[in-house]
């Protein structure tokens, strides 16, 4: 059965669905349908084991994230498919966050669902820690035969070297997967979407996701901190943050490896891989000189 297909099989419609493709994705196939009685996204994807991708976890994270005011809310759901509210508004670029309001609004955001969502999750929850999603990913490129499998053992000492300066964490309820494609804004509040990753984490992996993935300068970065622990960062703090920036940076670029051998959507993934290696570089370069 083909994704519109499900998505046409949806028990929940009135009248006679228009359905279009939503753009964007690159782990599940979207759509936008309006029926009679209302606009909505629906998100069609099984568990992905390859990426720790389980739905039940999704669920319960879309739905913990509507209740503390941070997405828009499930409609629907069953095996295969997520219907959530259709929010009309922009999604955003990383450009955007160069721009200090808007740094300002997705931190606020990003600090509410690590703060509010623990209170309103239900039934098993997940934990995201980077160091084990990198050393899985490198267990399903060497067993893919990925042409990446010679850049494994450096990556994994360096991923190891990072572990070590991370230290000790505090456990917040993580996002863990801050592309700027999951902040929509409807021109008067931000939301977050896509909560395939959720789970336990440091809030630092959150941080330095939005940090790597949107390009943040140094100066963006240490007002992101301050704003985030209500003080200057100290030398422990910018030691541990770069670290974990490094290794959200390098997890982007093992997840598209992955894809590369196991995806069959339509993305142009070996240069993705390149671009957040690129990222990854860069920033294992300031950890290692901080």
């Amino acid at each position: 059965m083909t994704p519109l297909d499900r998505v046409l099989r949806l028990p929940i419609w009135t009248g006679r669905p228009e359905v279009k493709p939503l753009g964007g994705g690159i782990t599940n196939v979207n759509f936008v349908v309006q029926d009679d009685a209302r606009r909505c996204v629906v998100r069609i994807g099984d568990d992905i084991p390859v990426h720790q991708i389980l739905r039940f976890n999704e669920l319960s994270a879309s739905r913990a994230a509507h209740a503390a005011g941070i997405s828009p809310a499930v409609l629907h759901h069953e095996p295969g498919a997520l219907v959530i509210d259709f929010i009309e508004g922009r999604t955003l670029a990383a450009a955007d966050f160069h721009d200090a309001a808007t740094l300002e609004s997705a931190l606020a955001l990003v600090a509410r669902a690590h703060r509010d969502m623990p209170a309103h999750l239900r039934g098993p929850a997940l934990v995201f820690w980077v160091f084990h999603v990198l050393r899985d990913y490198a267990g399903t490129l060497r067993d893919g035969d990925s042409g990446y499998a010679p850049l494994l053992p450096d990556l994994l000492a360096q991923a190891s070297r990072l572990e070590a300066a991370v230290g000790p964490v505090e456990l917040v309820f993580g996002h863990n997967d801050l592309l700027p494609a999951n902040f929509l804004h409807d021109g008067a509040r931000m939301w977050l979407v896509d909560w395939d990753y959720a789970g336990f984490n440091s809030p630092l992996f959150d941080l330095g996701g939005l940090a790597a993935n949107n390009g943040l300068t140094p100066a963006q970065e240490a007002r992101m901190l301050s704003a985030y622990y209500d003080r200057a960062p100290d030398a422990a703090l910018w030691r541990s943050y770069r670290a974990m920036k490094a290794a959200s940076a390098l997890r982007e670029a093992m997840w598209s490896m992955v894809q590369e051998i196991h995806s069959e959507l339509d993305f142009d993934y070996a240069a993705y891989t390149a671009t957040n290696l690129d990222t990854y570089r860069a920033a294992l370069a300031a950890f290692e000189e901080s």
